[in-house]
């Protein structure tokens, strides 16, 4: 047994003894209230008690579960200490997860919970489908799919649902079309995407609906091993037949899946009411092409969608802002909090600037060897769709009074269940 892999042993085991062998979160019906704090939000803002934590302790004790203290990170210099340090946590969550069903999508797959040497390896397979050249070769098929799902919010006014019309069916095509997937069961993946992340009932949805996708990615790839098609799981099987097993592509293709589609529809539909409430900022995409990078820079910062990064587990006894943490103790870092700190992104962190010149990076897509590998991609879908969107349709205004907006509450991945929106009568003309 190597190094890494008595490390890994001896970590599942330290974890057990921990807890008292009950680590099971597929048992565990709701989050407890203390846990709740990274994953509460008023409208697009972080709760200001989270602010207040970070101001005052920015590592925080949430509370024990399964006898483990659960640690939260929200200052940015000690969520980049966390993030970006390849030996000192773990990400492999398998020793808290139990048996869903009995079904060999049972678990978690996947690059984001899964350490060196076998992260390693399997992120070398992922990443050459991300390369810059590879991508510019859907940039076509991106601007037709928004160009297209605009023709049809146009058609559908005056009174349109962006999340439905306009925020899940652009990525949904994109990511289908890059994996090489058929788009008939969008229906499907429109209850199965939120359901992933949403953590109300505890991790027994999340984890049920998680065996579900991948169940669905597992079929895909034994499809695409007898008859490889042209996408990137086509290629994977093609580039590295005997390398990779069923399994551990259908984990990569997953993630890529709900990693590319469920953060980029809750990136376009809070981010199409970001610019509802900006008209300068509208106006701005619309007009001046060169303003584009910097404003969805700013958007993702603002927004962070994503709300907590991977889980880590403390690998040995250490002290983290302050605070003495144990080998064992999960660390979970709020990306929200984080990316609202004012000691990086000034006074006004809270607020949205279409004027802000970025400096120290934002962690919208995460930091370090676990960074989201498909980045390139999200922000050629996010340039061209907001762009597309202020043209076509630069005086839309919301049809329901921002009170009635309801949000996906407790939730990985932040987002909107519906943003009613009008379109004026002059609008609707292709530009």
């Amino acid at each position: 047994m190597g190094v890494r892999s008595t490390i890994r042993s001896w970590l599942g085991r330290r974890l057990l003894a921990r807890s008292g062998g009950q680590l099971d979160l597929s048992q565990l019906a709701a989050i407890p209230q203390p846990f709740r704090l990274p994953f509460r939000r008023d409208g697009v803002d972080p709760i200001p008690e989270l602010a207040e934590r970070r101001a005052s302790e920015p590592v925080t004790r949430l509370g024990k579960l399964f006898g483990l203290s659960i640690w939260m990170v929200s200052g940015y210099d000690e969520a980049k200490q966390v993030l970006g340090h390849r030996d000192a946590y773990s990400n492999n969550i398998r020793p808290f997860i139990g048996n869903i069903n009995d079904s060999e999508a049972n678990g978690i797959g996947g690059l984001g919970f899964t350490d060196p040497p076998d992260h390693t390896r399997l992120r070398k397979i992922l990443t050459p489908e991300f390369t810059r050249r590879r991508l510019q070769r859907l940039e076509p098929k991106i601007t037709h799919t928004i160009d297209q799902q605009l023709d049809e919010v146009a058609a559908k006014g005056p009174v349109v649902d962006l999340v439905r019309d306009f925020a899940f069916p652009i990525p949904f095509t994109v990511i289908c079309d890059l994996l090489g997937l058929p788009i008939e069961d969008r229906e499907t993946f429109l209850e199965l995407g939120p359901a992933r992340f949403d953590v109300t009932s505890g991790g027994m949805g999340a984890l049920g609906a998680g065996v579900e996708s991948r169940a669905f990615m597992i079929n895909a790839v034994r499809q695409q091993r007898e008859h490889p098609g042209d996408g990137l799981i086509g290629q994977i099987i093609k580039d590295n037949r005997a390398d990779v097993t069923d399994l551990d592509l259908a984990g990569l293709a997953d993630g890529v899946f709900t990693g590319g589609y469920e953060t980029s529809v809750s990136m376009l539909s809070l981010g199409a009411l970001v610019l509802l409430r900006n008209p300068e900022a509208m106006k701005m995409l619309a007009e001046d092409p060169d303003s584009v990078d910097e404003i969805v820079e700013e958007m993702l910062r603002y927004l962070t969608v994503v709300q907590i990064g991977f889980p880590r587990f403390a690998r040995e006894d250490h002290l983290l802002g302050g605070q003495q943490i144990k080998a064992g103790d999960p660390v979970l870092v709020s990306l929200s909090g984080a990316d609202r700190d004012p000691a990086i992104f000034g006074a006004g962190a809270d607020s949205f600037d279409p004027h802000r010149r970025p400096g120290q990076s934002h962690f919208a897509f995460g930091h370090g060897f676990h960074r989201c590998v498909g980045a390139e991609l999200a922000r050629m879908e996010l340039r061209a769709a907001f762009a597309a969107f202020a043209k076509r349709f630069p005086n839309i205004s919301l049809a329901v009074d921002p009170a009635e907006l309801q949000f996906q509450e407790l939730s990985i991945v932040y987002g909107l269940k519906a943003l009613p929106v009008r379109l004026n009568d002059d609008q609707g003309a292709s530009s």
